[in-house]
């Protein structure tokens, strides 16, 4: 794929003119190359139009940044806001899907945690966050902003609760504007997660809601089974590995 092509493809992906799309390809090949090993950097260097070589040389090591930074970075190279890097991340991703082989597509993919499904071509269509917590007030309610503290709240909790793998998982499947009390989670987890029953489970949430016990069980319920609907259930199931005592917190509240 030549370089005009490429940025044909990011425009269609993105919606973008010639200019955008050069500005939203040099924003993210940049910021990818802060993410990746040199030597990574250097395969693609040799797959992707040599145009491209600018953006993406790096002799720097990896760091080792989340999506959310990704997109911070890419925001603040283009000096945009975090959706416009959303979308002309994502369109970059898939001028890459295109341009490079697929077994080297999918090397470049490993090289990345999975959070970054969040960027991916193809991905499950993710909710709005305004539609996301207006179903958890209507399912327990709440007025905006409450629901919007149960979310967190749960969230929080949730990731606190699973593995740091698994988290990830989530933040690839939901709106930016809910990964913020997924990496708080994230924070104050040990790594595969901290062991809690059910119980435990809704009186974390109840302190960090500032709401009574039971109160933050029908927060805690309402939250869990949109969240189970918006990233499916079969999903959830798996990707979330809980005991099954914990399917208590996932009735209908």
């Amino acid at each position: 794929m030549d370089y005009e092509r490429f940025l044909t493809v990011v425009g269609a992906a993105g919606g973008l003119d010639r200019d955008g799309a050069e500005r939203a390809t040099t924003a993210t090949l940049a910021t990818l190359a802060e993410r990746i090993s040199p030597e990574k950097s250097g395969e693609l260097l040799a797959a992707l139009p040599p145009e491209l070589g600018s953006a993406l040389r790096t002799e720097s090591p990896a760091e080792r940044f989340d999506v959310d930074e990704f997109l911070r970075r890419v925001a603040t190279r283009e000096q945009g806001g975090p959706v416009l890097a959303e979308r002309d991340a994502g369109a970059v991703f898939e001028a890459l899907s295109q341009a490079l082989p697929e077994p080297q597509y999918a090397g470049l993919v490993r090289h990345l945690t999975r959070d970054f499904a969040y960027l991916q071509p193809g991905r499950p269509e993710i909710v709005p966050e305004v539609e996301f917590v207006a179903k958890v007030a209507g399912l327990a309610g709440l007025d905006t902003d409450a629901g919007r503290r149960a979310v967190d709240a749960v969230l929080e909790t949730l990731a606190e609760r699973v593995a740091a793998g698994e988290v990830n998982d989530l933040v690839g499947r939901l709106p930016a504007a809910l990964h913020e009390p997924l990496r708080r989670g994230r924070s104050h987890n040990p790594g595969p997660g901290r062991r809690m029953s059910p119980e435990e489970f809704v009186v974390r949430v109840a302190e960090r809601d500032g709401v009574p016990l039971e109160q933050a069980l029908t927060h805690t319920r309402a939250v869990c089974v949109v969240l189970r609907e918006s990233v499916r259930e079969d999903f959830f199931d798996a990707s979330m590995r809980l005991p099954a005592d914990h399917a208590v917190l996932w009735q209908s509240p």
